[in-house]
């Protein structure tokens, strides 16, 4: 299971840069100096919005399809479809832990700390794998 979406977003240049707006993501705008710096700064913010709204437990907006969005052409606007891989961001950014209090039998404890297992690596791994994620 991969955390991928492709959303459109707006790209308005001007003398001192180019603005970012992603439409079907409220709020989330950003802007760089370059085009390649604007489009790493897209990715971003818009990771770091839909990050944030699956942590708060939000369902995400739909996605405009090709052909609904469009830039204004008087301000020298064009729309481009990012994709945002949120996987690989929040393992880069996110590292923030969560605490959860589980239960396992008493015999499978003496197991596991004879083993010298790190139960929270253990449960991550379990977790990941169940989900598909390796």
């Amino acid at each position: 299971m991969e955390l991928i979406y492709t959303y459109p977003a707006c790209f308005y240049p001007d003398d001192d840069g180019i603005t970012v707006i992603f439409p079907d993501l409220p709020g989330c705008t950003t802007c760089g100096f370059t085009l390649d710096e604007a489009l790493y700064m897209a990715d971003d913010a818009a990771c770091g919005w839909i990050l944030t709204s699956l942590e708060m437990g939000e369902k995400l907006p739909p996605a405009s399809k090709p052909g609904e969005v469009v830039a204004d052409e008087f301000e020298n606007g064009f729309v481009n479809f990012m994709r945002l891989d949120v996987e690989s961001f929040a393992k880069k950014f996110n590292k923030k832990p969560v605490n959860k209090n589980c239960s396992i039998p008493t015999w499978l404890n003496t197991l596991a700390e004879r083993a010298n297992l790190n139960f929270s690596q253990t449960l991550q791994d379990g977790i990941k794998q169940r989900l598909g994620l390796v």
